[in-house]
């Protein structure tokens, strides 16, 4: 075995097909009725995070041009823009999704590996209150788009383990799905985290975890567990994606423990929630891998390489690589 692999790690590519494309710059603001509300909205779109997210598909190629070389390539997670909120049982962000996970796949074949975002699943708009997580969507992301929940890469005395967080943190989501769906859910929560679990209580004492968790939000869960909690020191890195950029990531880490706020709506709640559980973060050396387009405030977007030495006889080596945002 080679002495030293590469590691290529994308997150959040929001590539849009022609079909969400189509349904232009608004598609999220024309669902809500406030005004006022809409403004803020667009102010925030324009001038924090992405002005035009429907417009950055050219970095996706950007991408598969500079991780040609790595002996791996990592996607981790949102691979469409969600324009339908409701994940890939809408078939605009389907055909996104399709488009995008086709181009890596023709790019690295056997060597991606990708996991699941929210994006795939679908979740409740920031302000409207439209769409959710779909049970079609889940299905539709496996028999189609072949994403698997769970997946396992062993190199050397690495494991590299990806996991779906949306399933992970469900309690977190509740509010997003369909009350005839929740059981499922549910279900679906408790076999994913079972074949996690078994994962870790699989390590041998000599090796070390890279772990794949779209949203960090899942990160407090997977400590509450005491049979994964006794082998999380052997979490080298984990990496994330979702936060999009190290500004967000900083503030993040900033509010951790701060008190769930219950009364400015559920995006409120939501994030308050999560933050109110980040103080767990720290057990599980997290690493942002940023989106390829990062955000208006900072605009920096790229992606991460990780040199990893399979006999672990050092730890892995990460490096930002910055893309430029112009065509």
């Amino acid at each position: 075995m080679a002495q030293t692999l590469t590691l290529a790690i994308v997150s959040d590519i929001h590539y849009a097909s022609q079909a969400e494309q189509a349904r232009g710059m608004d598609y999220e603001v024309r669902g809500i009725p406030n005004p006022f509300l809409r403004i803020m909205v667009r102010a925030y779109r324009y001038f924090i995070w992405q002005r035009d997210p429907l417009n950055q598909n050219h970095l996706l190629d950007k991408f598969l041009l500079k991780a040609a070389a790595a002996d791996y390539v990592i996607a981790n997670g949102d691979y469409s823009c969600n324009s339908g909120f409701v994940g890939v049982s809408d078939d605009a962000a389907c055909e996104s999704a399709r488009e995008c996970l086709g181009s890596m796949r023709k790019k690295f074949g056997l060597k991606l590996r990708a996991t699941f975002g929210d994006h795939e699943l679908g979740k409740l708009s920031f302000f409207g209150a439209q769409g959710g997580m779909r049970l079609a969507s889940w299905r539709r992301a496996q028999e189609e788009l072949g994403l698997e929940p769970f997946w396992r890469l062993d190199i050397g005395r690495y494991v590299v383990l990806g996991i779906t967080s949306s399933l992970i943190a469900l309690p977190v989501f509740e509010p997003d799905t369909l009350p005839g769906e929740l059981a499922e859910w549910h279900r679906l929560r408790e076999e994913h985290f079972a074949a996690v679990r078994r994962a870790f209580l699989s390590l041998e004492p000599n090796q070390a975890v890279l772990l794949f968790c779209h949203d960090p939000t899942a990160l407090p869960f997977l400590w509450r567990d005491a049979p994964i909690r006794s082998k999380v020191a052997q979490i080298e890195q984990t990496i994330i994606g979702h936060l999009h950029s190290k500004i967000i990531f900083w503030k993040s880490r900033l509010l951790a423990g701060m008190p769930k706020i219950g009364f400015l709506g559920h995006t409120t709640k939501r994030l308050s929630a999560a933050l109110n559980e980040a103080r767990h973060w720290n057990a599980f050396n997290v690493r942002l891998c940023p989106a390829l387009g990062g955000i208006e405030l900072t605009k920096g977007g790229g992606y991460l390489t990780a040199d990893i030495d399979p006999n672990h006889a050092q730890p892995a080596r990460f490096e930002y690589h910055r893309l430029s945002r112009r065509k």
